[in-house]
């Protein structure tokens, strides 16, 4: 007992030592070798002070959001999922700096009764490039399992504020132990365009999922295909730490979360993904995704493997065709060049666990910082968080690709 409470003062004392960290660096593409270890880094380092560019945007005292995204009037949205936080709603508009429940209060209840109509437990939100607000909703609230019904886009009309769609996921595409997580929007193809998810499922099959906006017919894809799988016993370090799932009583393991962070190229040929246990990033060709007569195997011999950017819980690409990531073990944004090249845009101690990313017309990269690695279960029972989480936003030349 005495051992381990020393281990927990000593995490504590560990996480209360935040000092911002200057360092910016110039990484080359590499690929993944086969325990997707982490790479040492090279000696060749850019100039200037990273740190100082990063300006936060907006604190959070209740909640721990995860999702970003910013309209093209600057309007910005977050949202709060429902992992065993006091939740009084699941998607806010931040006004005046704080966060307003939107639409509006009623549909942010969580009512499983009536999982179609409201929002249970959203993992992301994502302004299109007609301006309309898209809410996913993994439909699982603390893990438990989803309610048919729960699974869901949700279409809100940012002029109307007014919700204008549903399209709810049927269980062959996202079942109770599912875990949708993010979403990208292609609005070019197709009738009335076409979206892209990831499934991020701990305890069931990780895949890509496709969806026609015109009928709301939607497609498993590479389902548990390697490169949607986490990598087998991914061991981050974080904060210092090895990161594990740390149950009060009980074994500890490894966070075993497949294909999560997602990204669209500007011309709409390829889609970004990563499971957040690797460090690997891959593209997959969107005319094979989008091909229902082609088979998982087929669409899979189009995959590349665009090398190690680090540990990242999302991903964005910009107009210029820039790919860019969080590197959650250094606390780092990163982006891979079009040469193929990573650059640590900024390193700072307060990029505690970079979740999701949004470039924006401002021309800014908004990231979520929300300290997720000291949540309880992964130190024993004993949450570690510090409030306040912060949005941040650092300056690119360089507007979103949306399309």
């Amino acid at each position: 007992m005495l051992l381990r409470r020393r281990t927990l003062v000593a995490r504590r004392a560990l996480v209360s030592a935040a000092a911002p960290v200057a360092l910016t660096l110039l990484l080359s593409g590499c690929t993944l070798d086969a325990t997707d270890a982490p790479r040492a880094v090279p000696k060749a380092f850019g100039g200037g002070a990273a740190g100082e560019r990063l300006e936060p945007v907006a604190s959070f005292y209740g909640a721990m959001p995860t999702g970003v995204t910013v309209s093209r009037t600057g309007r910005i949205f977050v949202n709060f999922p429902h992992w065993g936080d006091k939740v009084p709603y699941s998607v806010a508009e931040i006004r005046d700096g704080k966060p307003v429940a939107y639409p509006d209060q009623a549909i942010n209840v969580a009512d499983t009764g009536a999982p179609a109509r409201h929002f249970l437990g959203v993992q992301s939100v994502v302004v299109d490039a007609s301006d309309r607000l898209w809410v996913l909703d993994t439909g699982r609230i603390e893990w438990a399992d989803a309610p048919v019904g729960g699974p869901k886009l949700v279409a809100v009309d940012l002029r109307t504020n007014k919700v204008v769609r549903t399209i709810v996921f049927p269980a062959g595409v996202a079942g109770p132990r599912s875990f949708i997580n993010d979403v990208r929007f292609d609005l070019t193809r197709g009738k009335a365009g076409t979206a892209y998810l990831t499934d991020a499922s701990t305890d069931g099959p990780n895949a890509l999922v496709v969806v026609d906006l015109a009928t709301g017919e939607s497609r498993r894809r590479l389902n548990n295909d390697p490169s949607t799988r986490p990598v087998p016993d991914f061991v981050p370090t974080v904060e210092g730490q090895p990161l594990l799932n740390r149950p009060a009583n009980g074994p500890t393991s490894p966070i075993n979360v497949g294909a999560d962070g997602i990204a669209l190229s500007p011309d709409g040929k390829w889609l970004y993904y990563c499971p957040l246990s690797s460090r690997t990033l891959y593209a997959v060709s969107t005319d094979a995704l989008t091909d229902f007569r082609r088979t998982d195997a087929q669409v899979a011999s189009t995959i590349r493997n665009l090398g190690t950017k680090g540990m990242s819980d999302g991903l964005e690409t910009d107009s210029a065709g820039r790919v860019y990531g969080g590197d959650i073990e250094r606390n780092a944004l990163v982006r891979r060049e079009t040469d193929g090249q990573y650059r640590v845009l900024v390193r700072d101690d307060r990029l505690i666990w970079p979740d999701t990313l949004s470039v924006a017309y401002d021309h800014y990269l908004y990231v979520m910082a929300n300290q997720l690695n000291r949540q309880a279960v992964y130190h024993e029972g004993v949450d570690l968080r510090r409030k306040p989480y912060t949005l941040f936003r650092i300056p690119i030349d360089s507007g979103p690709a949306r399309r």
